[in-house]
């Protein structure tokens, strides 16, 4: 009998241009790892690492880390997701955790709780500046004291 450990390992060994794609039928309980393209509509417990791009479908549901080159959200995601080039949240999913990526994309009606942190140029951060055509702040002047 095959589990479906076995049928995504056989599955997922498929050469980097192919897309590979987990229906809504599919439940997982571990780590998803695959390379090139995987369109996923099932429902996953564990994390997902890969150097492709992975597209949840609406009716995904990930209890878990995501790491990958890009990830597209339809469904939901608890947990938080790293991308080396780009995230696009679509319409009307739903992500609980904090999100870090090159480019970010958030459609109208998601729903999104965490933080997020977008460095397209990977600038290490600075004390903020004065922005331009703003005044530097005067120093408030001496409160008397009152006897």
């Amino acid at each position: 009998m095959m589990t479906n450990r076995n049928i995504m390992e056989n599955s997922m060994n498929t050469s980097s241009t192919s897309k590979n794609t987990l229906a809504s039928d599919v439940e997982i309980k571990g780590n998803l790892k695959f390379s090139g393209e995987l369109a996923f509509d099932g429902k996953l417990e564990g994390e997902i690492n890969s150097d492709g791009v992975l597209t949840l479908g609406d009716s995904a549901v990930v209890n878990g880390n995501i790491n990958a080159q890009t990830v597209v959200v339809r469904g939901k995601v608890t947990g938080n997701i790293n991308a080396k080039e780009k995230i696009e949240i679509k319409t009307k999913a739903e992500l609980f955790g904090d999100i870090r990526a090159a480019k970010l994309v958030v459609e109208e009606g998601v729903t999104f709780v965490g933080r997020t942190e977008v460095n397209p140029n990977k600038v290490a951060p600075t004390p903020a500046a004065p922005r331009p055509g703003e005044a530097p702040k005067a120093p408030e002047p001496p409160k008397p004291v009152l006897r």
